[in-house]
C-alpha cells in the first residue's frame, strides 16, 4: 500500500488496478471495475508554469514527460495519439539537452499553468490574463423558523460578513417565507427590498430584469436597453452601478448588511394551528439563480441556502400546508407514493441545468428536526459541486463550525475554487465509461467514449462549478483488449496513457490549468494473474465499489444486485 500512497502524493491519483488485463477474457474475470479516483486540486508540490500550455494539434493533450522529443528536428510526438508536433519558435530557439521545458522532466507528471507573465527567449511579452471578477456569495435565508433559531443564524451571517470583508468577495441577500425578498444592499438610506409572490414561477431573465427594475426609462438615471443580444452581466449591457444595487463587496456593505439583519423579523404571515408555514424555497432559489445569471454569468458565485423546514409553496413543494398530510418517507419514495416528489425533482433538475450553464454553485445548510427536502434538492447541489451541512439547529456546533470553515483563510482552509472544466484524454485502447462525482456532463462525445455508461458518460468533458482541495471524482474505464492472448489489434507496446486536464478559477482570481499525465501497462498470458494481483489497490477498490454501489442504489434500486457485486468482489480484497 505504501507505493500506492506515494503515487497519490505525487499526482493525486489512486487506481483500483495499477496493472490492467490485456485480453477480454481476463478483463471479464476482474469483478472490481478498472477505475481511477482523482483529486484534481489536491495539495501537491506542483510547479506553476507562467505560460500557456503546448498542446497536441490532434488530441489537444498537453506536452508531458512521456512525449518523445526530437531536439534536432524540433518536434515532439504525443504519446496518446502519436501525432508529430513542431515546437513553436520560442521553444525551438533555446531547446537543448541541458535546457528542456519543465513539462519534459520525468518528475513533472503533474504541472499547473498560470496566466502568462512574460515571454521566454527575449520575445515581446504577451498581455497578462486579466483577473476574473471576485467570487460572489448570495445568502438565501429562510424566515419561517423559530425566533431562537433566527438569532443563531443572524449571528453566523454577521461573522461570515466580517470574515469576507477582509477580501474583495461580493455578497447579496435574499430572504423568503410566504414571499421572496431581494434586498437592495446598495440603497443605504433605509432597508429596501423587491418582493416576489411565493407561488410565482421564474421562467426567464426578462422577469428578473423587469421585476428588479434594472432598466428604468428615466433620462436622468437611464440604463439603455440593448437592442439585440442576451442581457447578462456588465459585458452584455448591465452597468456596474446596476449590479451594485444587489451585489456589493462585503467591505463596502458590511454596515448595511448588518443593519438589515438586525431589523429582519420572522415571516409575519400568520400560520393556522393545523397548517405548516408557507415556505417558498424553490421560488427563492429560482430568483437567486436568475439574479446571478443576470449580474455575473460565467463568474465565480455561490448560492448559500439556509433552510429550516420543508417547502410548501411553489414548484418545489414537497408536502402540503396541512399537517394532517404527513411528509413523504423512504417507504413512500420506494413505493412511488410521494405525490410531490417527481415534480419537485424535475424542477431542481432544471435549476441544476441553469446553474451549470451559468457556472454557479448551490450550497445547502439545512438545520431542522423535521425533513427539509434534501432528497429533492440534492440533484442541484451534486451537479454544481456544492456543500451540504445537516444539523438539528443553527446553534449547533456542526453548523457553526462548518459554516465558518467555508470563509476561513490559512493552512486549513477549504481552498474553494470555481468554474472548473475537467477533461480526460487517453490512449485509443482505453475507453471512458463515465464519472461518478460532483460534476455535470458537457456532452462532448467522441471516439474515446465507451458504449457502456457508468455515472455521467458519453462525454470526455465535465463541468465542475465548485471544487476544493478535497474534491475527488471516480472515473471508470474499460480496455478495448485482444480477444485472446497474443492476438493483434493493440499497439506493439504494453503501455497506455491517461491525461487529466482541470481548467479552473483559483482562489486568487487567476484562471489555471492543471495537467496530470499517467502511464500504466497491461499484461496477458501465463503468470499475468500474479502481476494483476500485485497491482491491485485494496483501498482504492473499496472506494470505487462504495461509490458505484451508492450510485446504483440511488438510480437502479437493485439492492440485491449491489449486494451480489459486493459478495463477488470480496475475494479480491484478500489478495
Amino acid at each position: 500500500m505504501a507505493e500506492f500512497a506515494e503515487l497519490e502524493a505525487q499526482d493525486g491519483v489512486r487506481m483500483s488496478w495499477n496493472i490492467w488485463p490485456g485480453t477480454k477474457t481476463e478483463a471479464n474475470k476482474c469483478i472490481v471495475p478498472t477505475a481511477v479516483v482523482y483529486t484534481p486540486l489536491k495539495q501537491l508540490e506542483v510547479a506553476v508554469l507562467p505560460y500557456s500550455p503546448l498542446r497536441c494539434r490532434s488530441c489537444r493533450s498537453t506536452l508531458n514527460p512521456f512525449a518523445r522529443a526530437d531536439l534536432v528536428a524540433k518536434i515532439w510526438v504525443c504519446p496518446l495519439c502519436f501525432q508529430r508536433n513542431h515546437f513553436p519558435l520560442h521553444y525551438a530557439a533555446s531547446l537543448a539537452e541541458d535546457n528542456l521545458p519543465s513539462e519534459l522532466f520525468p518528475q513533472c507528471t503533474t504541472v499547473e499553468y498560470g496566466p502568462p507573465s512574460s515571454a521566454p527567449s527575449g520575445l515581446s511579452a504577451p498581455p497578462s490574463a486579466p483577473l476574473q471578477p471576485p467570487p460572489v456569495f448570495l445568502f438565501v435565508v429562510d424566515t419561517c423558523i423559530l425566533e431562537e433559531e433566527f438569532g443563531y443564524l443572524k449571528t453566523a451571517l454577521t461573522q461570515a460578513i466580517a470574515l469576507l470583508s477582509d477580501g474583495m468577495s461580493m455578497v447579496g441577500l435574499i430572504t423568503f417565507g410566504t414571499h421572496v425578498h431581494v434586498h437592495e444592499l446598495g440603497f443605504t438610506h433605509i432597508p429596501k427590498s423587491y418582493v416576489w409572490k411565493g407561488s410565482k414561477e421564474v421562467t426567464s431573465k426578462d422577469q428578473i430584469l423587469d421585476h428588479l427594475n434594472f432598466f428604468i426609462h428615466n433620462k436622468s438615471t437611464m440604463n439603455a436597453i440593448p437592442s439585440v443580444g442576451v442581457i447578462g452581466g456588465e459585458k452584455d449591457g448591465l452597468s456596474a452601478k446596476s449590479i451594485g444595487r444587489f451585489l456589493l463587496p462585503a467591505s463596502n456593505c458590511e454596515f448595511t448588511f448588518n443593519l438589515i439583519l438586525e431589523e429582519l423579523q420572522k415571516d409575519p404571515w400568520p400560520v393556522q394551528a393545523d397548517q405548516r408555514a408557507a415556505r417558498c424555497t424553490a421560488t427563492a432559489l429560482s430568483v437567486a439563480a436568475g439574479l446571478l445569471g443576470v449580474c455575473v454569468p460565467g463568474s465565480a458565485a455561490r448560492i448559500m441556502a439556509f433552510i429550516g423546514g420543508p417547502c410548501t409553496e411553489g414548484s418545489g413543494t414537497i408536502v402540503s400546508k396541512y399537517q394532517s398530510e404527513p411528509i413523504r418517507s423512504h417507504k413512500d419514495l420506494n413505493k412511488d407514493a410521494a405525490p410531490y416528489y417527481h415534480k419537485a425533482v424535475k424542477f431542481y433538475e432544471g435549476l441544476a441545468k441553469q446553474l451549470v450553464n451559468q457556472g454557479h454553485v448551490l450550497d445547502l445548510f439545512a438545520c431542522a428536526l423535521d425533513q427539509v427536502g434534501v432528497a429533492e434538492i440534492k440533484v442541484a447541489v451534486e451537479r454544481t459541486g456544492g456543500l451540504v451541512v445537516l444539523s438539528e439547529s443553527f446553534g449547533h456546533s456542526v453548523f457553526k463550525d462548518s459554516f465558518k470553515r467555508v470563509f476561513e483563510v490559512g493552512d486549513y482552509d477549504l481552498g474553494l475554487s470555481f468554474n472548473g472544466i475537467f477533461e480526460v484524454n487517453c490512449s485509443k485502447e482505453v475507453k471512458i465509461q463515465g464519472i461518478i462525482g460532483p460534476c455535470a456532463s458537457l456532452d462532448k462525445n467522441g471516439a474515446l467514449c465507451s458504449d457502456t455508461v457508468v455515472g455521467q458518460g458519453k462525454t470526455t468533458a465535465w463541468k465542475m462549478c465548485g471544487l476544493d482541495k478535497a474534491t475527488s471524482i471516480c472515473i471508470f474505464f474499460n480496455v478495448v483488449p485482444k480477444e485472446v492472448s497474443g492476438a493483434g489489434g493493440q499497439s506493439t507496446s504494453n503501455q497506455f496513457f491517461f491525461q487529466f486536464l482541470t481548467y479552473y478559477q483559483h482562489s486568487s482570481g487567476q484562471m489555471r490549468l492543471r495537467s496530470t499525465t499517467l502511464s500504466r501497462r497491461w499484461v496477458d498470458g501465463p503468470g499475468s494473474i500474479e502481476e494483476l494481483a500485485a497491482g491491485f489497490d485494496q483501498e482504492a477498490a473499496a472506494v470505487v465499489l462504495a461509490r458505484l454501489v451508492s450510485f446504483k442504489m440511488e438510480t437502479e434500486c437493485l439492492l440485491h444486485t449491489c449486494r451480489m457485486s459486493l459478495m463477488q468482489s470480496v475475494g479480491w480484497t484478500d489478495l
